[in-house]
């Protein structure tokens, strides 16, 4: 049964850059089922590991998240 959580960490993401290569990044299957990557999508990071990274589609970036500043 899934149960419903908030997030008690700030996440660290930037934008995905157009033709950059993914090689480190993961990709869900069903965001790339929907295209992904593509513009407007965001690469996030672990702030305990930055080599852990995955990619972030837009709607659901722009649906659960907002600016707070830069690292």
């Amino acid at each position: 049964m899934f149960s419903q959580y908030r997030r008690t960490q700030i996440a660290e993401m930037r934008p995905y850059i157009m033709g950059e290569r993914l090689d480190d990044v993961s990709v869900s299957s069903e965001d790339a089922k929907a295209g992904s990557p593509k513009a407007g999508d965001m690469i996030a990071r672990n702030p305990a590991n930055h080599k852990d990274q995955w990619l972030v589609a837009r709607a659901y970036f722009l649906a659960n998240f907002e600016p707070m500043g830069t690292v």
